[in-house]
């Protein structure tokens, strides 16, 4: 059986869904034809849409039986691995856990190691990883591969020879000693890099940042908790449920200045919808994890977030579980999905299933809540979300 080189889109695949790409035009033409094509894996979840589907049809469930090993690669790294490699052309992209290895590997010459990028970091950084020291993936743009380091480097990589072209350091502290980590892939979108932060079980307080592609300056950066300046929060256009949200929503359902270490960390994975220019993520939990220490909504974590990609700016936000004190977190896939019959009605809309039990389903340009059920009967922090009241 013949089979084509770049199949690492079917290996990454999913079930199949009946899942689309929002179209629209991108000022980033290349990556978005990379994307396009699916013997190219150009982005951590195989589209923008975070469907992790490829279109790929050369092997079936009636030939699979016959794949056989051509060649291996090892990392040489013997902890938790977690995202898949990039494909771009006929080279393929591989990462490690820490120390954050990047290898690009030759697919016409069995996997042949074209370069290699090592970074040195502070050891001190592995213990305050959660959970394990894991890494999710690098991303491609403009000719350049990003690794979002352990010590919450962010490093743009020449693409064909793996030079440093720049590097910015996105947390505060690269040594471990401020609970910050890097462990989520990071996202290319137009001219810019989108990245997260980890740490929520050590009072980090969470936040998304964008630098631009080109030089690594920082564009803008969005805090999960804080000041309406802080969260990129407009008080009366920004909306929960089709209400604006008020002035202090970061803020006024927390008590004191417990929100400063409040968690709601962003080290999930992200999506866009080109045209509505808006991205998508989910925060983390809050902190502390002892919830009689932080009685109150605890606004912005555990929160499904709509955010305009050049500025910012929060266009829609929804919390799934207010005051959590289980540690769901909410940072799984948001997955864009377009022409989904709801009431009659072709909607484009955004499906989350989050840890807390419950599948969502949003318009994902008003935020409106369509659909919100239990996936899991056992659940049992909450009989169900009243969509009435909600």
């Amino acid at each position: 059986m013949r089979v084509h080189k770049n199949l690492i889109g079917i290996a990454l695949a999913t079930t199949a869904m009946s899942l689309s790409l929002a179209g629209g035009a991108f000022a980033n033409d290349d990556l978005q034809g990379l994307i396009s094509d699916s013997k190219n894996w150009a982005i951590p979840t195989g589209d923008y849409a975070n469907t992790r589907y490829s279109k790929l049809k050369q092997i079936t469930k009636d030939n699979v039986k016959k794949l056989q090993v051509a060649w291996t690669f090892s990392t040489g790294v013997l902890r938790g691995h977690e995202g898949g490699p990039l494909v771009i052309g006929d080279v393929m992209y591989v990462h490690a856990p820490y120390p954050n290895t990047v290898y690009a590997l030759d697919l016409n010459n069995d996997g042949k190691i074209l370069w290699k990028y090592e970074p040195r970091q502070d050891p001190n950084v592995i213990p305050i990883m959660c959970c394990d020291t894991v890494n999710r993936g690098v991303a491609y743009g403009d000719g350049k591969i990003f690794l979002y380091q352990a010590d919450t480097t962010l490093v743009a990589l020449d693409a064909k020879t793996g030079k440093v072209e720049w590097s910015v350091k996105n947390g505060e502290a690269q040594d471990g000693s401020k609970g910050e980590s890097g462990t989520s892939a990071p996202m290319v979108v137009k001219d810019k890099v989108i990245v997260g932060i980890s740490g929520a079980e050590f009072g980090v307080r969470g936040f998304l940042t964008a630098y631009n592609i080109k030089d690594g300056k920082q564009v803008w950066r969005a805090w999960s908790t804080g000041s309406d300046k802080d969260t990129l929060i407009d008080p009366e256009k920004t909306t929960e449920l089709g209400k604006p949200v008020g002035p202090d929503s970061g803020t006024n359902t927390w008590e004191g200045e417990q929100w400063k270490i409040g968690g709601g960390t962003t080290w999930g994975w992200y999506s866009y919808d080109p045209k509505l220019n808006l991205i998508y993520y989910g925060t983390g939990n809050p902190s502390t994890w002892n919830p009689n220490q932080r009685p109150g909504d605890n606004k912005w974590s555990m929160a499904i977030m709509a955010r305009d990609a050049d500025t910012g700016m929060a266009k829609w936000l929804y919390q799934m579980t207010p005051h959590d004190e289980w540690d769901y977190d909410g940072v799984n896939e948001m997955i864009l999905a377009d022409g989904i019959k709801i009431d009659g009605k072709d909607r484009d809309v955004l499906v989350h299933f989050d840890r807390n039990g419950f599948a969502y389903t949003m318009d994902r340009a008003t935020g409106e809540l369509l659909v919100a059920k239990k996936y899991d009967p056992a659940v049992n922090w909450a009989t169900e979300v009243d969509m009435d009241k909600s």
